[in-house]
């Protein structure tokens, strides 16, 4: 494996730690737009905002070190897409910026209408921020990042594989947020919550499964490329994502929530991993190479020492903070 192969699979190590820990906090919006009223839906905006409130921050570390990495390692390839998806990669910043900031203003309106207006750009900017990184993701696996960076500012991503990207990474997030909102609730010992929000969970996974399922004729014109990796060399992945989701379909049926929050992880992880393993080894597909993108030797190598670094002293205070969130003081300690 070369210099430029290992800083690719470092990155990507963070685009799948974004998706899946960024992604559960991100699909929570959906149960929050969805919850009801006032009075109806304060159960579950308690639990999700107990759930979400010490992690929710933190998760951005893997957007912070993705980009890091990119712009550096692969600067042709950066600019070329940040120049091209310019529009949609604002969207995403900006639903990231008003989620956070109407997720903490929601706690401290003045009034009811004020916490509902918060509530609602909480909620809304949750699921846009997912929708266009997966539109992004789609501009970039149909080939419409052309290297010069002059691509169409909106044709590029008012595309099919882009709304269809943009769909499914709102579907998955929603699933995976919902499984383990199930299980926070069930530890939590919220027996009509968690009823409701695994009724909720199992018809957003079988919706999402179908959309991924029957993307796979639109894409086929559109992103042909990708789709041959997809039924090629990602195809394993692409089964372990059917068989993942099906499982935590049937555990979540059974009440095994423990379990089922393995296998989503699983699930999504199998579709994210699928997606970079059928493009591979374009970073821009049908323009340029991940080889032909990087950078100097000097800027990679010092790049994996930063990798290294950050593997030591960041991922323990992340896996604490994750492992508090689960404890059972923790699940009690609002209700």
């Amino acid at each position: 494996m070369t210099l430029a192969l290992v800083v690719a699979a470092a990155m990507f190590v963070g685009i799948l730690a974004y998706a899946l820990f960024g992604g559960a906090d991100f699909g929570s919006g959906f149960y929050d737009l969805t919850a009801g009223g006032s009075r109806g839906g304060a159960a579950l905006r308690t639990q999700i905002d107990h759930s979400i409130g010490p992690v929710w921050e933190a998760n951005h570390v893997w957007l912070v070190y993705v980009l890091v990495i990119w712009w550096t390692a692969f600067p042709t390839a950066f600019a070329a897409t940040m120049n091209t998806l310019i529009i949609p990669m604002l969207l995403a910043l900006l639903g990231i910026v008003l989620r956070g900031a109407s997720f903490v203003f929601r706690k401290y309106a003045a009034t009811l209408a004020q916490a509902r207006v918060f509530g609602i750009v909480f909620a809304g900017s949750s699921l846009i921020t997912p929708f266009f990184l997966g539109a992004v993701v789609g501009a970039i696996a149909s080939g419409r990042v052309p290297i010069e960076g002059r691509g169409d500012l909106i044709g590029s991503w008012v595309t099919p594989t882009s709304i269809i990207g943009g769909v499914v990474a709102v579907g998955t997030c929603s699933f995976l947020a919902g499984v383990f909102l199930v299980a926070d609730a069930a530890r939590a010992g919220s027996v009509d919550l968690e009823h409701r929000l695994r009724r909720t969970t199992i018809g957003v996974g079988v919706a999402t499964g179908m959309i991924v399922l029957g993307a796979l004729v639109p894409l086929r014109d559109d992103a042909p490329t990708l789709v041959e990796g997809l039924q090629g060399r990602a195809a394993p992945l692409v089964v372990v994502s059917a068989l993942a989701g099906l499982g935590t379909l049937l555990l979540l049926g059974g009440r095994r929530y423990a379990a089922a929050r393995v296998t989503a992880v699983v699930a999504v992880a199998a579709v994210v991993a699928g997606w970079g393993v059928g493009q591979y080894p374009w970073m821009l597909v049908d323009e340029l190479r991940i080889e032909e993108a990087a950078g100097a030797s000097a800027t990679l190598e010092a790049l994996l020492v930063v990798v290294g670094l950050a593997g030591v002293l960041v991922l323990p205070s992340l896996a604490y903070l994750y492992r508090l969130t689960q404890t059972e003081p923790w699940a009690h300690s609002s209700h």
